[in-house]
């Protein structure tokens, strides 16, 4: 028998979380379905903080202005007004919940400076604002009881009743698709389990993972992005995939994020000669846009052959850096590095997927009873290239919208009976297939690396899907002839990703934001989105 809910929440970061707490709140029974535990998500990771206007010397238009410069032409201004005047009242909710964001010796609010910002309006708990993010919002589900959590549980795919009724999706003069529910791996049980409820809201963060080099946790496999466009859901912008300018550089895959805040507090970024060059690229020099500073380091790497460039806050006081930014300062000493001494080797790496599943400001996708918040999510916010802490922002704003649309919808939604047929386990599986996976997710994470990086070329994007179209066809056989296991089913879906990502790329012949090709160098005059997925 199938799980019944209400609500299907499907991640655990803070767009999941806050829509959960919401909806609860209207008496709704909520499930939280997370793959790993539940403190495990890229909110986690967020180090900046909350972009939101919060002092008498900021203002909405202001906001309105850098979001727009740095979306780069392709933003929905009515979507970026609303989501910045909504921020301070989400804000002050988290505040409610007991979260203590960082104040200057004053009293007042430490308000911090990233890239493409105007003014200080970085709200932020030191270097930490994720984690302390996740903890508040983690205490008080655990105190609301219509909430229950499922840690270890996989979300393999939406069901409509469409596909429960074996037809084909909106075929012409049927009844418009809805959600059904979804089935899930208990991970540590290896058994799939069916989940039954009229809404599944997807809150599953990212895809940094489809990139061989990324600051995103293991996790960021773009899940729930794979799960909407198999269901038939628009997926809008995926070529705009922001890599962060600054992190620690190594030798391995690990990237540790050097949060933009440092060049805030003044850090500057220096070629292997110890020469700023940022000036050459912008005006706002080391507080240009992302999309602007990454292409201006992988272009100084470029021409000297260069593995990494030096990024210089040593003018600080060590004091000052070990209370601004304890934990990047602790982690850096860990590795060698004295922040307040030395010259910290920084590369670019995959950060933000600013395309996503599209949804209207209500958070609703194209299916009934489908939803998305969050990183996973394509709004309109964020345009050609997210301006720095904007994502925490549009989350909680995002997850508020969305729980009162899902209230009405329950209230007014049919909710006919619907019994999910159990998993057909196919069985089997070998470890010479579990090497095949492992080989196959390391190719697709290089051929994205590769030919699918900060700067494309049209040779490069189709290189990159003739690879990612031959990897599809095995990850396919493997997922119909066998058990299903977390790395196959991450690996399903980041291929799906990679495969989007490049359809996007292609279909955009300019360059805009945080694509840029050599085949097009040039941007249009009018921005569009580019679209998948759509019926």
């Amino acid at each position: 028998m199938p799980y019944n809910f209400d609500v299907l929440v499907v991640g655990s970061g803070i767009a999941g979380l806050s829509f959960a707490l919401k909806t609860a709140a209207h008496g709704h029974r909520i499930a939280i379905l997370t793959k790993k535990t539940s403190a495990e998500s890229n909110t986690n990771r967020a180090q900046g903080g909350i972009a939101v206007v919060m002092s008498n010397t900021d203002d909405f238009e202001s906001h309105v202005h850098d979001t727009l410069t740095a979306g780069d032409g392709l933003c929905d201004e009515r979507v970026v007004r609303e989501i910045v005047r909504d921020g301070p009242a989400r804000v002050q909710e988290l505040v409610d919940l007991g979260l203590r964001f960082s104040r200057d010796k004053k009293g007042n609010y430490d308000l911090g400076r990233e890239g493409g910002h105007s003014r200080r309006r970085i709200l932020h708990v030191q270097d930490m604002t994720g984690k302390a993010i996740e903890e508040a919002l983690l205490h008080a589900v655990a105190r609301e009881p219509r909430i229950t959590l499922f840690e270890h549980c996989f979300a393999i795919d939406v069901m409509t009743a469409a596909r429960l009724a074996g037809r084909r999706r909106r075929k012409s003069g049927m009844r418009p698709d809805r959600v059904v529910g979804l089935y899930a791996l208990d991970v540590r049980r290896g058994r799939v389990k069916a989940f039954a409820a009229p809404v599944v809201m997807l809150s599953t963060g990212g895809a940094g993972q489809v990139y061989l080099y990324t600051t995103n946790p293991d996790i960021a496999t773009g899940d729930g992005i794979a799960m909407a466009y198999r269901a038939g859901v628009e997926v809008r912008d995926m070529e705009f995939i922001q890599f962060h300018p600054t992190t620690l550089y190594s030798t391995t895959s690990l990237r540790f994020l050097i949060s933009e805040a440092v060049r805030g507090e003044g850090a500057v970024l220096r070629n292997l000669q110890g020469r700023a060059f940022m000036r050459d690229y912008h005006p706002m020099a080391d507080l240009a846009p992302r999309d602007i500073v990454a292409r201006a380091i992988d272009n100084e790497m470029k021409q000297s052959g260069a593995p990494h460039v030096w990024l210089d806050i040593t003018h600080r006081s060590e004091a000052f850096l070990r209370e601004r930014f304890p934990q990047i300062y602790r982690t850096c000493r860990q590795l060698g590095v004295n922040l307040a001494q030395d010259l910290v080797p920084v590369v670019p790496a995959a950060h933000y997927t600013c395309g996503g599943v599209a949804t209207t400001l209500a958070a609703e996708t194209s299916l009934s009873g489908l939803y998305a918040c969050g990183e996973v999510a394509c709004t309109g916010l964020h345009g050609a290239n997210r301006l720095a802490s904007n994502s925490l922002l549009e989350a909680v704003v995002m997850a508020h919208r969305g729980a009162e649309t899902v209230d009405a919808y329950l209230r007014t939604a049919k909710r006919e009976p619907v019994r999910i047929p159990p998993w057909v386990d196919l069985g089997g599986g070998t470890e010479d297939e579990r090497v095949v996976v492992a080989h196959n997710w390391d190719e697709l994470r290089r051929a994205m690396w590769d030919y699918v990086g900060i700067m494309r070329s049209t040779r490069r994007l189709e290189r990159a899907r003739t690879r990612i179209a031959s990897l599809k066809k095995e990850i396919h056989d493997y997922y119909w002839n066998f058990s299903v296991e977390p790395r196959l089913l991450e690996l399903r879906n980041l291929a799906q990703v990679a495969e989007l990502i490049v359809a996007c790329a292609l279909q955009r012949r300019e360059s805009r934001g945080l694509h840029a090709t050599l085949d097009f160098p040039r941007k249009l005059k009018i921005a569009r989105d580019s679209v998948v997925g759509k019926d």
